[in-house]
């Protein structure tokens, strides 16, 4: 299998040398991502300024690798686009291994999941992973990397939908503590939106966001939840955001009998 790797901790994070490493063992791996850290790039673009994309010396067991100086939606967009060559363009698309959680409405911020839509709106399955712990310590990534080498060969069981990623999630906790894995929906929010306000040393006024933990009901079958009971979270996600089942209500109030001419 050919598989694009990017993600938005840069070329240099250790969550994409896990992932490389591992599936290159068994598949032809290539990288293209941000040459410096990118996180909560959401799903931008650049437009207005060169994007320039430098290919570096091959690492992690990856065939080839790219850096650029775009955003991480940027990275799968030009390596599909212009990068790849016919014989080299993936199977999927696979982003991460992100150094935290990308769980519940903090979806809209990730660079990491947006990347992995961005393989999804060109048409390709997709994967966004992430690891959530912010210890740089103590967890390791490699058991985040076997559980994709070891996920992928199931998606051959089912009929990927399109316009679709697979939002992952796994436990900062040692193995031995991992509870099995959860299919899951989209949970709400992690914090709630608090800012405090402080004074720097010169007079001036200036916020932190420090929103504290929502607790989630126990019974919802969330992707927040599961992460916090130590479960695997798979969460599907699609980019169409249209909220069909308002549709019937609008018309009836705006286009009463197919007219829409009230203006």
């Amino acid at each position: 299998m050919k598989i694009l790797i990017s993600n938005d901790d840069g070329i240099h994070a250790k969550g994409i040398e896990a992932l490389s490493m591992a599936l290159s063992r068994e598949h032809d791996v290539y990288i293209v991502a941000p040459d410096r850290e990118r996180s909560a790039a959401g799903h931008s673009l650049t437009l207005h300024t060169p994007l320039r994309v430098d290919e570096v010396e091959t690492r992690y067991g990856a065939k080839r690798c790219w850096t650029t100086n775009g955003t991480p939606g940027d990275c799968v967009k030009i390596a599909i686009n212009a990068i790849l060559a016919n014989d080299e363009k993936p199977d999927i698309v696979i982003t991460g291994i992100n150094h935290g959680p990308n769980l519940g409405a903090d979806i809209l911020y990730s660079g990491t999941v947006s990347c992995a839509l961005e393989g999804a709106v060109m048409g390709y399955p997709s994967l966004a992973v992430s690891l959530c712990s912010m210890d740089y310590g103590e967890h390791s990534f490699d058991y985040t990397a076997n559980f994709v080498t070891k996920f992928l060969p199931k998606i051959n069981e089912i009929n990927f939908p399109k316009r679709t990623i697979l939002n992952i999630n796994v436990p900062g906790v040692p193995e031995k503590d991992i509870n099995g894995i959860a299919v899951t929906s989209l949970g709400t929010r992690m914090f709630t939106d608090e800012y405090e306000k402080r004074i720097d040393p010169r007079g001036k006024v200036y916020y932190w966001m420090a929103g504290e933990l929502i607790k989630e009901a126990k019974n919802d079958k969330t992707d927040i939840n599961a992460v916090r009971w130590n479960k695997i979270s798979i969460t599907p996600l699609t980019f169409d955001m249209t909220r069909k089942s308002v549709i019937p209500a609008l018309e009836e109030a705006f286009c009463k009998d197919g007219k829409c001419d009230w203006l």
